[in-house]
């Protein structure tokens, strides 16, 4: 399980569109990997849309918002559009990344168990290493999926 302190996994994937992504061309901005469980559910919904309306607060500070999932890029273009986000969301179909940053996890609803992603962001350095992790098992408190935004501006004693 990764903790505070940790080097964040380094990962290359694509976004919605198909653009290259690689966690490593990030060094020198705080970025926010925002793990939202799945395209076009409520939840997630209000967590990404909380992020989209203080987007404009993060770039100023110089912090990069990436929201991630499984999905296709059909899904992510359709839920990106409906929301109007103005960050990428990246690919995770295979929930490899997932597995490396340990969101990919046994849950449990009405009695039945299955895999599915765990509600986590964790956010990394301009050194790349994770100095908060919102949600989770290690997280300093639970994703408040209607303000998670604030969350987010709080832990990093960002100016709202």
């Amino acid at each position: 399980m990764l903790k505070i302190g940790d080097k964040a996994p380094a990962f290359s994937t694509t976004t919605e569109t198909g653009e290259g992504f690689k966690l490593s061309d990030y060094k020198g901005k705080k970025v926010a990997l925002v793990w939202y469980v799945k395209d076009n559910t409520s939840g997630c919904e209000a967590q990404l849309c909380s992020m989209r309306d203080s987007y404009d607060d993060f770039a100023g500070q110089n912090v990069e918002v990436f929201g991630i999932a499984p999905g296709t890029s059909s899904t992510h273009q359709k839920f990106k559009e409906k929301n109007n986000l103005q960050f990428p969301l990246l690919m995770d179909e295979d929930n490899e990344i997932a597995k490396k940053y340990g969101v990919w996890a046994k849950k449990s609803m009405y009695g039945k168990e299955y895999m599915g992603i765990v509600r986590t962001t964790f956010l990394i350095d301009e050194k790349g290493k994770i100095e908060s992790i919102i949600g989770g098992p290690e997280g300093v408190e639970k994703v408040n999926t209607k303000q998670h935004a604030d969350q987010v501006m709080k832990v990093w004693n960002l100016k709202i």
